[in-house]
């Protein structure tokens, strides 16, 4: 395996100026998305386009605190919520620069961050942003059709980097599964974030759905489905009920819904090859009396023209 980045060893190159490089990336992808796509899916199986960009725009707005000594309790609750006003790619753009301007500024001194998991280093804190603002630059590239190839030296920093950090990451809930890999250095950073590589519209059309799952929105969630589609249901028990065409499935969507409020679809894992896909879930609800409750599940699916064409839903219990 090569050691080397930039002709320099693995771990030693300047850390700022691979920062710097992945905010430039992140900052490209900003600029290339147009306003028509807010509510697309992304990778982040949770975040629509907005979704992503407000996590990133946050991250960038907590930075100059953090690396000027300030703790989250000082923050407080000033950076919750929406960041991006009227204005998201100026928001960002602001953002970005003021965090450029304050690592360049405080980075040297390799100093002490206070992060929410406790004091770290000024250094490790940076390689954190730098791995965040590389691999969500490619999942919002990906959603808004732009270019998705990664710079190969960012991409070798930060797999070097990762491979002490992949594992309290993923037991921290702040990355999926590993997806298989494939010795190509870009695809298996990407399957180390739990991201597969070659996502196409097919990803996209599950992410879609998923997402208005998540949301309740019946509208959105049949604009993700074929007009000759077919839904499986959990019960009764033991082989559920098959509901065949847009609006028998419309209906038993509608009549879901009906009975609870604030959906919450979380993607476990999923898996997406060819026309076909798996994916381990848990959706969340609240009952008619108040009452909350949540399933665990796994759908087999089938696409056709970049819709979900069949889904066959089960669940434990």
């Amino acid at each position: 395996m090569d050691t080397t980045v930039a002709g320099q060893p693995v771990g030693t190159q300047d850390v700022g100026e691979l920062y710097r490089r992945s905010v430039q990336w992140w900052g490209e992808k900003l600029a290339a998305y147009e306003d028509g796509q807010w509510d697309d899916p992304t990778p982040c199986s949770q975040w629509s386009v907005r979704d992503l960009i407000n996590h990133v725009v946050g991250e960038d707005r907590w930075t100059s605190p953090l690396m000027r000594g300030q703790t989250i309790k000082d923050v407080g609750d000033r950076l919750d919520g929406d960041l991006l006003g009227d204005d998201p790619k100026k928001a960002g753009a602001d953002a970005a620069a003021e965090a450029l301007g304050t690592v360049a500024e405080t980075l040297p001194s390799h100093g002490t961050v206070h992060l929410s998991y406790g004091d770290d280093s000024m250094d490790e804190y940076i390689r954190q942003l730098t791995a965040d603002h590389l691999v969500h630059g490619w999942d919002l590239a990906v959603a808004t059709g732009s270019d998705r190839h990664l710079d190969p030296e960012l991409v070798a920093a930060v797999s070097a980097w990762f491979d002490h950090a992949e594992d309290a990451y993923r037991s921290g809930g702040m990355i999926t599964a590993r997806l298989p890999m494939t010795g190509d250095p870009q695809a298996d950073l990407l399957a180390r974030f739990g991201r597969d590589a070659s996502w196409g519209p097919n990803h996209t059309a599950l992410a879609g759905f998923n997402l208005a799952f998540g949301r309740g929105d019946l509208y959105a969630i049949m604009a993700h489905m074929t007009q000759d589609c077919v839904f499986e249901s959990t019960g009764p028990a033991p082989d559920g009920v098959r509901h065949e065409g847009w609006e028998a499935v419309q209906e038993a969507w509608r009549e879901l819904f009906s009975h609870t409020t604030n959906p919450r679809f979380v993607l476990e894992e999923a898996f997406v090859a060819g026309e076909r896909a798996t994916q381990r879930w848990r959706y969340e609800w609240v009952g008619d009396d108040g009452t909350p409750g949540h399933v665990r599940g796994v759908d087999v699916l089938r696409f056709s023209d970049g819709k979900v064409a069949e889904k066959l839903s089960y669940v434990k219990g």
